[in-house]
């Protein structure tokens, strides 16, 4: 796996690279993350395609410009990575924000994306919930006890928080500008309320996956995207939270793979 960045309007940013192959599937973290959210699954998808997993501008250790963080933002600079780092296509895999992202993006740039996984997609919850309130007070608040209390909210399960992962956010999240560009980011997701109505648009086959105990944005906002997405499939993680990639990374990686090999049978 390689750290690499490339310029985009003038912007270093980093990713993630892995596998050799000329078929292409581009990882897509969410809010307050970085691409270190999918080293879990990285080597399984390397097998078979260039993994290619940006820190998203605003994000990680990509630069955070003072900038409108908005859902066309996002978009564009999308379509700009693409070009910076040679995809015409790709698969693409889309996470909480990143998922609402990556939908977006496929309306946007349809010729870009092959097959869309979005993984409990944000775009439809338009209130807030104790998980996501805790993980907000501690991105703006980043201390360790803060950052554990999320991710533990966030999980679902009981488990204790990996400590890693706590302190990288920690330490990403007193990086200068990235408070601002966690709340621009929000708000501007937040406020973008005609998004559900962009979902019949997307042409690509996607996969919409959700962690039954998912408390940040709860299985039943599923619902919206299964019944506007063209051609839609389901698929319900059990026993699993918010980031079901990082809590079960060889089953989330099978379904994933079967989904874009074209196995993938219907669930609703």
């Amino acid at each position: 796996m390689q750290e690499n960045f490339v310029t985009v309007d003038g912007n270093r940013i980093r990713y993630l690279e892995s596998g050799q192959s000329k078929n292409t599937i581009v990882l897509i973290h969410g809010l307050g993350a970085s691409a270190e959210r999918w080293v879990s699954i990285i080597p399984d998808f390397a097998d078979h395609y260039r993994v290619i997993v940006p820190d998203l501008i605003g994000f990680g250790y990509s630069d955070k410009p003072l900038v409108d963080y908005t859902l066309e933002f996002f978009s564009n600079f999308l379509a700009k990575f693409f070009i910076a780092v040679g995809i015409e296509s790709s698969h693409v895999v889309g996470s909480s924000m990143g998922g609402e992202i990556a939908a977006n993006f496929a309306t946007a740039y349809p010729n870009a994306v092959q097959r869309l996984v979005l993984v409990s997609p944000a775009g439809v919850m338009h209130n807030s919930t104790p998980a996501l309130d805790a993980y907000i007070m501690a991105a703006m608040y980043p201390n360790e006890q803060n950052a554990r209390n999320a991710f533990e909210m966030m999980e679902g399960s009981g488990k204790k928080a990996d400590a890693d992962t706590v302190r990288e956010f920690v330490r990403r999240m007193r990086l200068p500008n990235a408070k601002l560009a966690f709340m621009s980011a929000l708000l501007g997701l937040k406020n973008y309320t005609s998004f559900p109505k962009k979902l019949k648009y997307i042409l690509a086959p996607t996969l919409v996956v959700w962690g039954s105990d998912d408390p940040v944005i709860p299985i039943k906002y599923a619902t919206a995207f299964i019944s506007s997405v063209r051609d839609c499939r389901f698929y319900r993680m059990e026993g699993c939270g918010h980031t079901p990639y990082v809590q079960a990374p060889a089953r989330f990686s099978s379904l994933i793979l079967n989904f874009l090999s074209g196995t993938h049978h219907r669930q609703i």
